[in-house]
């Protein structure tokens, strides 16, 4: 399928926050194979799995699902979306990211854009096979709160004048294998958007310290419950190690195997 005659879709000025914003490297967990790749969109077609295209850099997105797959395997056939403006929009979009879950596993794959198409005068919309996707059990991308009785403090080295660092202490309110979300307090300006930290750490009770670089992938204002406004960073792991992904994923569990016993 030719897509170089596609237009990216216009983007205005919008306060919304992209669906996308926190991306995670899950390089790793990638399938290239062309058998096992279509093996598994076959069970979602099967399934009927709904799936989420995201697109214009996550601001929309529309459900769809898979209609057919071509017998040569070679193009995808996907269900019209309820809302024709963002058919329209769909249709417009170079890169569309989609999203779903097969028997409790998430997957993610990438289209570079779609044609229109129609079968037995249904509409839909028609893909070539992706040349990868993704695919992550649960405690790979699941983001877990953190006890607040007990707050984890993550330590991040500021590069000063000089040559000087400057350790900047920031609570961790969530966690996942992926990246974290921390508290920024007001004087924390350094904490902006696409800011890199080296070195930074995270010790997790019983479990160990976490070392690893990060990257500021959002900050954004959050209410809480009581009706305060804290400011929030989601941030990325930049190339975690497997074992500081094993400390992370022990540390989940040990949380998880807690509250379940006593029935938080």
């Amino acid at each position: 399928m030719d897509n170089s005659a596609k237009q990216a879709s216009a983007s205005g000025t919008t306060a919304r926050r992209s669906a996308l914003d926190v991306e995670n490297d899950y390089s790793k967990y990638e399938v290239r194979s062309r058998t096992e790749l279509l093996s598994i969109l076959r069970g979602m077609l099967t399934q009927a799995s709904p799936i989420t295209f995201y697109f214009n850099q996550g601001y929309d997105f529309l459900l769809t699902s898979l209609l057919e797959i071509a017998s040569d395997g070679s193009t995808l056939l996907f269900d019209c979306g309820s809302n024709e403006d963002m058919n329209r929009k769909v249709l417009q979009a170079d890169l569309i990211k989609c999203v779903s879950t097969k028997e409790k596993v998430r997957i993610e794959f990438t289209l570079h854009g779609v044609d229109s198409a129609s079968r037995s005068g249904r509409e839909a919309f028609e893909s070539d096979l992706p040349q990868s996707l993704i695919r992550l059990q649960r405690r790979e991308f699941y983001r877990l709160s953190t006890p607040q009785a007990e707050p984890i403090m993550a330590n991040i080295p500021v590069p000063q004048k000089e040559g000087l660092v400057k350790i900047q202490r920031s609570v961790v309110a969530d966690i996942s294998c992926g990246g974290v979300g921390i508290n920024v307090a007001a004087e924390q300006v350094s904490v902006k958007e696409d800011a890199q930290f080296s070195g930074v750490t995270i010790s997790l009770p019983y479990v160990g310290v976490v070392s690893a670089d990060l990257r500021v992938c959002s900050r954004y204002e959050l209410t809480l419950a009581n009706g305060r406004v804290q400011q929030r960073a989601g941030c990325q792991f930049i190339r975690l190690p497997g074992a500081m992904t094993n400390l992370i994923q022990r540390y989940i569990i040990q949380v998880e195997r807690e509250r379940k016993a006593s029935g938080v």
